[in-house]
C-alpha cells in the first residue's frame, strides 16, 4: 500500500526505485556506530540489528546479517551478484556476498546509507507505531511463509515450532519424535495496513482447514491446522471466521489454541522458498469467503 510509505528525495528514490548505488565512503552509516535497529528508509521496515553491523572497509555499510524475513533475495540484473531489497515494500538495499570470511557468519550485506534509517533503541521503543503479532499452522510451514511474505502490511515472518512440550525442538524432533509441536509461522505486521482479521483470513485460503493433520502430501500432527491466539480477540476474531466457513459447508478441523513458547526453526528453512527459487508445492491460495 503505497499511500502508506515515506516522501524519498530524488537521491532517495534513485537508490531504492531506480536501484542505484552511492558513491563508496560517502553514506552516513558507513562508518555510524550506535546501539538500536536500521529500518528501511521508504516504508519503516525493521532490517537489520546495529549489532550485526561490521566494518569491511568496503565503503558502505555492511552487516553479517538481517533481521528473520525482512530482507528479500533476488538474482541480479547483471546476471552476476543477488541483489537484497526490503521484504515489505520491495525497496532496493543493495547487494549480498558470500565466501569473503569477513565475519563468523561468512556473509555481507553491502547496504545503501540512503536505503536505510537508523533507530536508536530509545526510540525505537517510543514509536507510536506498534506491531502486530500472529502465529498460525497450516501445514509445512515453507508454502505459508510464502503466502504471508507477500502480504501488504507483513514486516517481518519467521518459521518454527509450537505448541508440543519439548523445549528448544529440532526440525528432526518434529518430524521423527512426539514433541506434539506444530510446523508454524510468527508473523510481525504494521496495524495501520493490515489487521489480524486479515491475515486469519489469508490463512483459511492459503491451506486446506478441512484436513486432519496433514496437508496435501505432508501426513502428521506436525502439519495440522491451528490458530495459536495471542489474546482474547485474536480467539475471538478466529472463531467467528471459522463459524463463517461452517455455514458455508465447510467442515473444519482447525484447532484453536492459546499460544504457547515460539521457537524458531534452523536457519536453513527461514524464507527457504526465495532461498531456493522453488514455487509452493503444497499450498495455493483459495477464495473461501466469497460472497
Amino acid at each position: 500500500m503505497t499511500e502508506k510509505w515515506n516522501e524519498l528525495t530524488p537521491e532517495e528514490e534513485h537508490i531504492i526505485v531506480q536501484k542505484g548505488t552511492e558513491r563508496p565512503f560517502t553514506g552516513e552509516y558507513n562508518s555510524f556506530k550506535g546501539n538500536g535497529v536500521f529500518v528501511c528508509r521508504r516504508c519503516n521496515a525493521p532490517l537489520y540489528h546495529s549489532s550485526d553491523k561490521f566494518d569491511s572497509g568496503c565503503g558502505w555499510p555492511s552487516f553479517d546479517d538481517e533481521i528473520s524475513g525482512a530482507v528479500k533475495r533476488i538474482p541480479d540484473a547483471d546476471g552476476r551478484r543477488v541483489e537484497i531489497v526490503c521484504a515489505n515494500c520491495g525497496g532496493h538495499l543493495g547487494h549480498v556476498f558470500h565466501g569473503e570470511r569477513l565475519t563468523p557468519k561468512d556473509t555481507r550485506h553491502c547496504v545503501n546509507s540512503l536505503s536505510i534509517r537508523f533507530l536508536p533503541h530509545e526510540k525505537e521503543a517510543a514509536s507510536p507505531t506498534k506491531q502486530g503479532r500472529a502465529i498460525f499452522a497450516a501445514g509445512c510451514f515453507w508454502g505459508v511463509e510464502y503466502y504471508f511474505k507477500r502480504e501488504p502490511g507483513v514486516i517481518a515472518t519467521s518459521v518454527g515450532y509450537t505448541g508440543g512440550h519439548k523445549d528448544k525442538p529440532t526440525y528432526k524432533d518434529v518430524c521423527y519424535t512426539d514433541t506434539g509441536h506444530a510446523e508454524a509461522i510468527e508473523v510481525k505486521f504494521d496495524p495501520a495496513v493490515t489487521s489480524f482479521e486479515k491475515l486469519a483470513r489469508l490463512f483459511f485460503e492459503i491451506h486446506d482447514p478441512t484436513q486432519l493433520n496433514r496437508q496435501g502430501p505432508d501426513v502428521g500432527s506436525q502439519y495440522r491446522s491451528a490458530v495459536y491466539y495471542l489474546d482474547e480477540e485474536q480467539k475471538t476474531i478466529t472463531e467467528k471466521l471459522i463459524g463463517e466457513l461452517r455455514a458455508r459447508g465447510f467442515d473444519l478441523v482447525t484447532e484453536v489454541t492459546e499460544a504457547s513458547t515460539y521457537w524458531p526453526a534452523e536457519d536453513y528453512h527461514q524464507d527457504y522458498y526465495a532461498k531456493t527459487g522453488h514455487a509452493p508445492y503444497c499450498h495455493k491460495r483459495v477464495e473461501r469467503f466469497a460472497s
